[in-house]
């Protein structure tokens, strides 16, 4: 129940201390509704992994959109297309700091024989009123400014001698000094090629194009398109709401000193990193005590601010296990025996009157993150509305010294180091759910199916990554 304690006999070895009260929540099935054959070997009467998490993702859907400033919607899932409104950029322009140029003038230009031209003025970017080029002349030109009529190429300054007064650093300096820069030569001793060192208008994307499509996760590169063509809001599906809460009079917070019999409150933290990791907004709500009113009252207070509420703890049948006890009476939360290992006991339902869903894992460290990670996580990516719901799978070849041993009729779960470069993974720490410490330094989880009673040494198995 707490969130270090030791592991227990039902999540550990997989012995039945109870049963699910068998009453059907709205949108899932009993327990009775679990396995195609309930009397089919050892998993007898438990759900599979896969079960257990279809009927989540029956249950819980997208958000509905809302409309969000830009930052707001980092991370968040697009809704609808977006469309150029202009062409991006929006004019010519230069790619250099030089003089904008008729190719005609600078024709056969070399260092010994560079062509003079007349500086007519300064183009920064943002100007306006652009100066005319006309024959004989150049005008100075910043990185991005438009180019100006008459133009047709771009020297860059390294080109040229900088113009009178100095070497190229002078005369570039001298044009931010003096906005107006009419007056004066520069001496250009390379040619140029036409529409050189200039960036086409439309070249990025042009009016009406398609920018984004409806689906698209935006990341830092997506937001700063939006901006670029002038979207100041967008579309999305808003990035869930997800509370955490940790039960167990024996936790305290981290930082505290621990009093006898006391442990730290780990799981919420972790679980809180996870929802944010896979694209939540997370709120923790640590350590309430073992009272059923208690917690009952701590849930419905944080329902107005959930789109999914995680509990971890007090969901197998110990004298203090509080999650079932709170969450059963009303029907709304099924709890469940998986065929698993870690993660044996295991609750879902959907609770108020917003039919929140709510997911109720072990205590244990180890068995509530791999829990978190076969469950949690698919339901805030789907609440999110993205396609890919699920951590990559590999395959890779067992690297370590003895057979992995392994219950037949349980899928298990093991942590691990993966090695890419090798296709090979290593196992890290034992099968114990309390072993935080391995959870730690391990960047995969070991898949053994139910129908196998170990993995040998050199043997290809199923790796969840992680990272």
């Amino acid at each position: 129940m707490s969130s270090s304690a030791a592991p227990s006999p039902s999540d550990e070895q997989g012995h039945e201390h109870g049963h699910g009260h068998g009453h059907e929540h709205e949108h899932g099935h009993g327990p009775e509704h679990g396995p195609a054959d309930p009397c089919e070997g050892p998993a007898r009467g438990l759900w599979s992994v896969d079960e257990h998490l279809a009927d989540i993702l029956a249950t819980v859907g997208p958000l509905e959109p809302i409309e969000l400033q830009l930052l707001d919607a980092q991370g968040c899932v697009l809704v609808e297309d977006v469309t150029v409104p202009v062409a991006l950029p929006p004019f010519d322009n230069s790619s250099m700091d030089g003089y904008a140029v008729r190719v005609a003038d600078v024709a056969g230009a070399t260092e010994e024989f560079p062509a003079v031209l007349t500086v007519i003025g300064d183009v920064a970017a943002g100007d306006g009123g652009l100066p005319t080029v006309g024959p004989g002349q150049a005008a100075r030109i910043m990185t991005g400014a438009p180019l100006p009529p008459g133009a047709e190429a771009v020297v860059p300054v390294e080109w040229t001698d900088g113009g009178t007064g100095g070497g190229a650093a002078t005369g570039m300096r001298a044009a931010s000094a003096a906005p107006e820069g009419a007056g004066g030569e520069v001496r250009v001793h390379r040619a140029a090629e036409a529409r050189a060192h200039v960036r086409a208008r439309g070249s990025d994307v042009r009016a009406g194009e398609l920018a984004l499509a409806a689906g698209t996760v935006l990341g830092p590169p997506q937001i700063g398109l939006l901006a670029a063509i002038g979207r100041g809001t967008v579309k999305v599906r808003p990035r869930p709401r997800v509370v955490v809460i940790s039960t167990g009079s024996e936790l305290v917070q981290p930082g505290e000193p621990l009093g006898e019999g006391q442990i730290h409150d780990s799981n919420s933290f972790a679980l809180a990193a996870a929802a944010r990791d896979a694209g939540a907004l997370a709120y923790r709500v640590g350590a309430v005590t073992d009272d059923a009113e208690t917690l009952r009252a701590t849930i419905e207070d944080q329902l107005i601010r959930a789109d999914l509420i995680v509990t971890t703890g007090g969901v197998s049948v110990g004298a203090y296990d509080v999650v079932k006890e709170a969450l059963t009476a009303d029907g709304q939360v099924d709890f469940r025996k998986l065929a698993m290992q870690p993660g044996k006991p295991q609750g879902f339902g959907a609770i108020g009157d917003e039919q929140i869903p709510l997911l109720a894992l072990p205590g244990n460290p180890v068995s509530s993150y791999v829990s978190f990670e076969l469950f949690v996580r698919p339901a805030i990516r789907a609440l999110m509305g993205v396609k890919d719901l699920h951590r990559p799978t590999v395959r890779a070849v067992l690297a370590a010294d003895k057979a992995l041993s392994s219950p037949v009729g349980r899928r298990q779960f093991l942590r691990g180091a993966y090695d890419a470069e090798a296709g090979t993974v290593t196992p890290v720490g034992g099968a114990g759910s309390h072993l935080i410490a391995a959870l730690a330094h391990a960047d995969c989880l070991l898949v053994v199916p139910e129908e196998a009673d170990g993995v040998e040494p050199g043997s290809e198995l199923e790796v969840v990554l992680l990272g």
